[in-house]
């Protein structure tokens, strides 16, 4: 059983930046996908960036050139760096993970993942 725990929200001015880690309690043997999405009260959630085993990644159109997601598999760890915040991107920030062979890799579709973090808030 994979858990995953997000951390490094907070508030944060207009223009300003943000870096979320996620740790995982362990991997797939057979390679990790993993996503992040994010949601406001009242709306869907949105898939922001993925990442997969080799390191390609995906990203939405809204936060594309803004954020990059980036994994460090010594430490089980994928990080969103997020740049040029705007308010829009509040948000509870939840990653998500599933071995790569139960996805399409890359997919930003949140509902795809099967193991997910309790969130963290992004206020901007």
């Amino acid at each position: 059983q994979v858990q995953l725990v997000e951390s490094g929200g907070g508030t944060v001015p207009s223009g300003g930046s943000l870096k979320l880690s996620c740790v995982a309690s362990g991997f797939f043997a057979e390679g990790n996908c993993v996503a992040w999405s994010r949601q406001v009260p009242g709306k869907e959630r949105e898939g922001v960036a993925a990442i997969d085993t080799d390191g390609a990644t995906t990203y939405a159109d809204s936060v594309k050139g803004r954020f990059t997601i980036s994994q460090d598999n010594a430490k089980n760890t994928v990080y969103l760096q997020m740049n040029s915040l705007k308010g829009e991107d509040s948000a509870v920030y939840y990653c998500a993970a599933s071995p790569c062979g139960a996805v399409i890799a890359g997919t930003l579709n949140p509902f795809e993942y099967n193991y997910w973090g309790q969130g963290t808030q992004v206020t901007v």
